[in-house]
């Protein structure tokens, strides 16, 4: 899935300057290869165990911004997004590919809120920063302190996807590229997330499938269920 700012293509056609995001690349086996890199692997395995599942892949191209800030992220919890359990066995690998800092909108995190509970996402009221599934915290606690994450090319960075996290806007004239991907146990399983904090993101992605793809119905479960591929081990559950 190419994701692309559709504003800027009468400036740049469809070049590069327009992609913000490639997504679910677990078919193309250049960019697949990142999954299964042992120097990564040797860390996932710590959090999953051996069945390795790959959930979740991207590529990010954060874009040169505007004082709109079209491509910050807001601050979130990826399990939002996941519904599968439990959430100590899923871990995200993200990768630097050119040097990530403040003024090119590098991650930032709040150490220590994997250890709290999945809190309720929605879209911001803030003019010019809803992008499509960008959710964000609806309730923010300003007082947890936030550190930005400056890292070099190939610096790697692993962390629970109840973890506050988001990035700013990219300053500058050029890209911020990286690559991640969500691994998870084959042993997790997939949740009902309906009466959840969750439900009307299944909502919102049930009603995108179907649009796209002429469909009248479709389970969250067999979204994820597709776009999934081992890695390593058995494949149990997921």
């Amino acid at each position: 899935m190419i994701m692309k700012n559709e504003s800027l293509r009468s400036q740049f056609g469809q070049s590069e300057n327009v992609v913000n995001k490639v997504q679910d690349f677990q078919e193309d086996e250049e960019l697949f290869r990142y999954c299964t890199l042992p120097e990564v692997l040797k860390y996932v395995e710590c959090f999953t165990g051996p069945n390795i599942m790959a959930m979740h892949t991207m590529l990010i191209n954060k874009l040169p911004d505007s004082d709109k800030q079209t491509f910050l992220h807001p601050m979130h919890q990826d399990l939002h997004y996941f519904p599968f359990r439990p959430a100590s066995r899923i871990v995200c690998a993200w990768t630097a590919m050119e040097r990530a800092h403040q003024d090119n909108g590098c991650l930032v995190v709040q150490p220590g809120t994997h250890k709290t509970a999945l809190k309720p996402h929605g879209y911001p009221e803030w003019e010019g920063k809803t992008n499509k599934l960008f959710h964000g915290l609806l309730d923010e606690d300003e007082k947890i302190p936030k550190v930005h994450l400056v890292m070099e090319k190939g610096d790697t960075v692993f962390f629970h996807p109840l973890l506050i996290h988001g990035s700013g806007i990219n300053r500058t004239s050029g890209f911020r590229k990286s690559i991640s991907c969500h691994f998870a146990s084959s042993e997790c399983h997939y949740i009902d997330v309906k009466n959840t904090t969750q439900e009307h993101l299944e909502k919102e992605l049930q009603e995108m499938v179907c649009k796209k793809y002429d469909a009248t119905s479709v389970e969250l479960k067999d979204l994820w269920n597709f776009r999934a591929r081992l890695v390593q081990g058995e494949r149990i559950n997921l």
